[in-house]
């Protein structure tokens, strides 16, 4: 009788598991769904293995080999947190993002408004890691009611006991406090402002639908999946390639759909420990989804009216690969240029960065009309040692980028020479670090110095401060209304009727900048009209037909960018 075959212990089949997670083919689809079945069946001794089993999950369920391979993905993600080893080191997967499992961030005050609207029950403060309790105490006569006052005035308890007893029957600690400061007489900025600078530490525990990176998916993809047939992408596009590419389809969705992708970005973010306004400030009614080839699309977001800028217009996008949310993008534009942030998540790191970034600028340049794309230092390693280790810099030099700053091009050029001489050469940390201390560029057209990152343009700032300074001094609201009648007065508006809100808003923000225009008397009645279309365009539905007027606008282009060289800093 033959000897029966030893069998496998879960731990090595997870290692085995781990080796295939960027081979594709016939074979390697054959051998993951059998690593798979095994694993389905059998718990991980560690936390570490199971989490390492998690994240291979999420990775084939982005680039699944065939339609076996991913109903078995998504079989055991859909029933991840009823794993037995999952239950038995949840606390050690604490703030994973794993379904089943709770976590702890400082979330900024719109995304903890938004977990204690959505998951009350499950919010709570984490009242050991609370410095600023005390500071909260001074506010209490604030957060309550006027017949209350006596009590507090009276008597001393410790700020968790003052909260249970002002809290609702249905209302946590947490949902108590967030809602109250919600609730301050102050516009909303002041309100975030505090709510900031008292810094509560929030715990939300796992339940039905609450955020979790394990069911991070679109509800309903646009399309059949993509299956990974052969290798990975390894190209990296020059940048003529990125003129030629295009994305296969751009569709406004509806707001209700914006919504959801909105959520969808949120999640995706309070998951990983991350804030980003553009998310937090997401606009329903601004929101497209771009498609390429291979299962990639981008959910591009725009930010409500109140919340844009003076100048760029910034947009998030939500990267995804099948549905699944694989990393994150931020873009601000103007002046035909645009500086971009791009971020993979942990989980899908190394594959296709080089294929998917080609992608970012192509569609950066569909929505805007860039020609030139800026990387700020932070991204290239500045303050940021998970960019130095990755060797950021050299990624996107290899995709074309270079520092236009004379003493970094120089660096440059020595670290090239000495890989010409010596191809295993790798720039030391030290280097790296020098070499991040500059943006890099990419210009696709005539090299320009009027580009993000080379016009300084927070130094229009600086002009305004200056201007109603030195008129209103104190007084900004009179200023704000004096300089309000007098753009109207010179660019010919007569009526504000039938402007929505946001126009409104941005015709208010921007006339102080309308009164200091350089030649603004010289131009014409339609290059006034043009400029009124502008700041409508500001402050209307969608920012980026702002970009496209303004970049148009050739007198209201140079006038800004004569402003922002000429103001001293």
């Amino acid at each position: 009788m033959p000897a029966s075959r030893p069998r496998r212990n879960p731990t090595s089949i997870l290692r085995a598991l781990e080796r295939l997670r960027t081979t594709f083919g016939s074979e390697a689809a054959a051998a993951r769904l059998g690593a798979l079945r095994a694993l389905e069946r059998r718990a991980l001794p560690r936390a570490a293995e199971v989490l390492r089993l998690h994240e291979l999950l999420c990775f084939a369920r982005a680039y699944p080999d065939d339609r076996k391979v991913l109903a078995r993905v998504e079989r055991m993600l859909g029933r991840f947190a009823a794993r037995a080893d999952l239950r038995r080191h949840a606390r050690r997967l604490t703030d994973s993002g794993v379904a089943g499992t709770s976590f702890h961030y400082r979330f900024f005050a719109p995304t903890a408004r938004w977990l204690a609207t959505r998951w009350p029950d499950r919010l709570a403060l984490d009242w050991r890691e609370f410095e600023n309790a005390g500071r909260v105490e001074t506010w209490l006569p604030l957060l309550a009611h006027g017949a209350e006052i006596p009590a507090l005035d009276e008597y001393d308890m410790p700020l968790r006991d003052w909260i249970r007893r002002m809290r609702g029957p249905r209302e946590s600690e947490a949902g108590f406090l967030i809602g109250r400061l919600g609730r301050f007489p102050m516009d909303d900025h002041a309100r975030e402002t505090l709510y900031d600078e008292l810094d509560p530490p929030l715990v939300l525990s796992p339940g039905p639908g609450t955020p979790t990176r394990t069911h991070a998916k679109l509800r309903r993809p646009d399309a059949a999946p993509a299956f990974q047939r052969g290798p990975l992408s390894r190209e990296r596009p020059a940048p003529g390639d990125v003129l030629r590419l295009r994305p296969r389809r751009v569709r406004l969705v509806s707001a209700r759909e914006g919504a959801r992708l909105i959520d969808l970005a949120r999640e995706a973010m309070a998951t990983r420990s991350r804030d980003l306004d553009v998310f937090s400030y997401g606009n329903p009614r601004d929101v497209r989804m771009l498609d390429w080839e291979d299962g990639l699309q981008f959910a591009c977001i725009g930010a409500i009216p109140g919340r844009r800028l003076l100048l760029e217009a910034v947009y998030g996008y939500l990267t995804l690969k099948n549905g699944v949310p694989v990393g994150y993008v931020l873009t601000s534009a103007l002046f035909g240029s645009a500086e971009i942030a791009y971020n993979v998540f942990d989980t899908f790191r190394g594959a296709e960065a080089g294929w998917i970034y080609a992608r970012v600028l192509a569609m950066t340049r569909h929505l805007f009309g860039s020609d030139t794309f800026t990387i700020f230092p932070y991204q290239l390693g500045e303050g940021n040692d998970e960019a130095i280790e990755s060797g950021a810099w050299w990624f996107y030099q290899k995709m074309g980028f270079r520092p236009r700053e004379r003493t970094t091009l120089r660096l440059m050029r020595a670290e090239l020479r000495r890989l010409g001489r010596r191809p295993q050469h790798r720039s030391s940390l030290g280097t790296l670090r020098r070499l991040a201390g500059a943006n890099l560029y990419l210009s696709l057209g005539r090299e320009r110095d009027d580009v993000i990152g080379e016009l300084p343009l927070p130094s229009v700032g600086l002009r305004l401060m200056r201007y109603l300074g030195g008129r209103f001094g104190v007084d900004r609201e009179a200023g704000a209304r004096a300089c309000a009648r007098e753009a109207a007065s010179l660019l010919g508006v007569r009526s504000f009727a039938g402007w929505s809100a946001g126009e409104r808003e941005a015709w208010a923000r921007w006339a102080p900048l309308v009164r200091v225009l350089p030649g603004l008397a010289r131009w014409s009645a339609a290059e006034r009209r043009a400029l009124v279309a502008v700041i409508r365009a500001k402050g209307g539905r969608f920012e980026s037909e702002f970009v496209r007027r303004f970049d148009r606008h050739a007198k209201l282009r140079r006038a800004v960018a004569t402003i922002a060289r000429r103001e001293p800093t």
